[in-house]
Formats: structure tokens, sequence, C-alpha cells
């Protein structure tokens, strides 16, 4: 019981996954792991895309317009929030596997 303790808090303050890995389950460790790393690098590759204007805006001008960084912020919200929606369910994924995984011997992965 005090090792699936430990691994839910490492599934939540640390990383998703990190919990399973911990149980010996490394596939869904690694699967987990992966699925929030490609979460994050699509983030930044979207924030980078909605910001583009922006950083154009203050090279060629010299000044920071707030209009600009509105319209790039607007221009990426949609995504932004299905983003943040899967990483939450990635993360909430992590930690219920383990609360519904808690009795009984751990599968042989």
């Amino acid at each position: 019981m005090k090792r699936h303790r430990t691994a839910i808090l490492l599934n939540a303050f640390v990383l998703p996954g990190m919990g399973q890995l911990y149980l010996g389950r490394k596939v869904t460790g690694i699967v987990i792991i992966l699925l929030v790393n490609l979460l994050l690098l699509v983030t930044v590759f979207v924030l980078l895309k909605g910001f583009a204007p922006v950083l154009a805006a203050r090279m060629m001008s010299g000044s920071f317009n707030p209009g600009v960084l509105l319209a790039a912020l607007q221009s990426i919200a949609g995504v932004g929030k299905a983003l943040i929606a899967g990483f939450a369910l990635v993360w909430l994924f992590s930690i219920v596997d383990i609360l519904r995984n808690r009795t009984g011997e751990e599968p042989n992965e």
C-alpha cells in the first residue's frame, strides 16, 4: 500500500508515468511518459508558431505592440485548450491507473 501511495505522488507531482515505472509496470509507464513529452513538444511548437508574428513585429519595428500579442494569443487559444485538456487527461489516467491496480498482483508487462 505504501508503494502505491509513493507511485501516486510520483505521478501527481513529478511526472505522469513515473509511478508506473516505480511499480515495475514499464510498458505503461514509458507510454505515458512518451505521451506527456509529445504533448509538451507540440505545445512548445504551437506557442512558437503563434508568437512568431509578435517576434517578427518586434524585430521589424523595434517596438512592442500589445495588439499583435493579443491577436497571437487568440489565434492559438483553441489549440492551447485542447493541449491542456490532453495533458490533464493523461495525468488523470496515470493516477487512476495506479488506483485501479492497487489491489492484487502487479501485471507482468
